[in-house]
């Protein structure tokens, strides 16, 4: 069974910063790619940044420049510092891993956090 579970929620000031981290753990063989998106109300998730298992990123257009995406992957960790944070980054933020898991050779399957609220006050 792989969960992934997120911390680091919460609320701050319009410019201020903010750091997320999310952890994956059950059967794992690899991780390819993990990432975070956001889902406003009534709205799809949309993206926010993701990171490959070569390290190589994508972020939204809204977010370049103020928010950064790492990864441990000894520690099967990917988190995201945002900074500069603006009233319209507040949504639901979701982690998101695209990994190996499963009995005899495994399969790839995306896997998601259960979100964490992050609320930016003008």
């Amino acid at each position: 069974q792989v969960q992934l579970v997120e911390s680091g929620g919460g609320l701050v000031q319009a410019g201020g910063s903010l750091g997320l981290s999310c952890v994956a753990s059950g059967t794992i063989f690899s991780i390819n790619t993990m990432g975070w998106y956001r889902q406003f109300p009534g709205k799809q998730r949309e993206l926010v940044a993701v990171i490959s298992s070569g390290g190589s990123t994508n972020y939204g257009d809204s977010m370049k420049g103020r928010f950064t995406i790492s990864r441990d992957d000894a520690k099967k960790t990917v988190t995201l510092q945002m900074n500069d944070q603006k009233p319209e980054d507040t949504a639901v933020y979701y982690c998101n891993a695209h990994l190996l898991t499963g009995r005899g050779g495994g399969y790839w399957a995306d896997y998601w956090g259960q979100g964490t609220q992050v609320t930016v006050s003008s």
